[in-house]
């Protein structure tokens, strides 16, 4: 397989497909359920703060034990099962009649989708040879911030000319469709019975112990360690800008109505063209972009702050710009990091290792808002941009400074287990 190109590879294209899928079938189902709950039943801002908290907590509560399922079990039929059981509780929407039942709903779908990801992972490990992990990468970001473009822009439109319960049954055959895809997908041969033993040998058998191995493997390195810090910072400041973005844009005299909706399209542009570039250029140190995302994170939205105090005319030009800008770095911060992880982890790891980093991330993506929504209200929102954006920058002095011993790492890492694992699928 290693001399098979990412273009050449079928199971990849196959694994990408279904992503692609079910990544827009996501982005269908959330607009259809906002749109239902908040204007159809005109619910409240707390109530629609826990539309996204109920999808979030249960992947940043269970995402090492996800991990650890998804390393123990077969990754294709936890791939299904995940695939065909959110597809039914997507039809469950269709009945729901009170924002309990959507709660519920999207809690089970979030568990789910806590397995689906690092079980997703582990399999890209499987199927994609060691020197190919970093395009590969690349590669599913670039669907990932495709999705994020397309999906709102699609699934808007069939609200509007097929209603929002249609919507759920699009959404639903979406998962169907994955599942079906994944089916064609080869299963693991020779699940590391080798390095089942391995663990068992050093770690003992226990569920409860196991769940530590991924903490341990990453906290063999200092670039794992200082990178999942970078990393988890860089989400939150996102998450907490992003949640006030349109609190920011009410600032401005001369802000149009569809402003914030061409800023996330922006910055869904900038991650698709890192992406691209990215998936080109394999051979880059993954510290150093790391680096230079985190600032550009930091002017980006810094930035916002200081050109809304002065009220710059051409918001429509200047806002969606500064939008593409920050996407773009952020991407510099996301893909790197996780190409580097999956490209030195085990694939008999990657599910506990994947585990702890989504619930690092989800931990973020909740935390952010809520911290957005209380530092505006305590130092104002112009100010919380331009602060968050000053640490950023100060973050991205900081880690220059000790890049040498955190690149160092990031080159003499040696994992438990190398190319040994690599090719377990058929």
């Amino acid at each position: 397989m290693a001399g098979t190109s990412l273009s050449k590879n079928k199971h990849f294209i196959t694994l990408m497909t279904a992503q692609a899928i079910s990544s827009l079938g996501d982005w269908l189902s959330i607009v259809a359920i906002i749109t239902m709950v908040g204007l159809k039943w005109e619910a409240t801002p707390m109530q629609m703060s826990f539309i996204i908290l109920s999808l979030a907590l249960p992947m940043a509560l269970l995402g090492p034990i996800s991990g650890t399922i998804a390393d123990r079990m077969e990754r294709k039929t936890l791939m299904i099962l995940s695939d065909v059981i959110r597809g039914g509780l997507i039809l469950l929407l269709v009945l729901a009649s009170n924002v309990w039942m959507v709660y519920i709903c999207l809690f089970l779908i979030g568990i789910f989708s806590s397995v689906f990801v690092p079980a997703k992972n582990g399999k890209l490990k499987e199927i994609v040879a060691d020197e190919q992990i970093k395009g590969a990468m690349s590669l599913t970001s670039m669907i990932d911030s495709s999705t994020e473009v397309i999906g709102p822009l699609v699934s808007g439109i069939l609200v509007t000319t097929v209603g929002a319960h249609n919507v759920f049954y699009i959404d639903s055959a979406t998962f169907f469709l994955s599942a079906l895809l994944i089916f064609f997908l080869p299963k693991a041969v020779n699940r590391i019975e080798t390095s089942v033993e391995h663990e068992n040998s050093e770690v003992g058998s226990s569920f409860k112990k196991e769940l530590k191995v991924g903490f341990q493997f990453l906290k063999k390195s200092t670039f794992f360690m200082y990178g999942l810090f970078l990393l988890g910072i860089s989400l939150l400041i996102l998450q907490l800008s992003d949640s006030q973005i349109i609190v920011l844009i009410r600032q401005l005299t001369d802000a149009s109505p569809d402003l914030f909706g061409y800023t996330v399209t922006g910055s869904g542009v900038g991650m698709l063209v890192t992406g691209f570039y990215l998936a080109k250029k394999t051979d880059y140190n993954a510290f150093i972009y790391m680096c230079i995302g985190v600032l550009g994170i930091g002017l980006g939205f810094g930035g916002m702050g200081i050109l809304t105090y002065y009220d710059v005319t051409l918001s429509v030009v200047w806002f969606p710009a500064i939008g593409l800008f920050a996407g773009g770095t952020a991407a510099l911060v996301f893909i790197p990091f996780q190409a580097a992880v999956q490209e030195k982890t085990p694939v008999h790891m990657t599910g506990r290792v994947f585990g702890v980093i989504n619930s690092t991330t989800t931990t973020a993506t909740i935390i952010g808002p809520l911290a957005g929504g209380a530092l505006a209200t305590l130092i104002g929102i112009i100010p919380s941009f331009i602060v968050t954006g000053s640490l950023l920058i100060v973050l991205f002095i900081v880690s220059i400074v000790i890049r040498k011993r955190v690149a160092e790492e990031e080159n003499n890492h040696v994992t438990e287990s190398q190319s040994g694992t690599q090719g377990a699928a058929t």
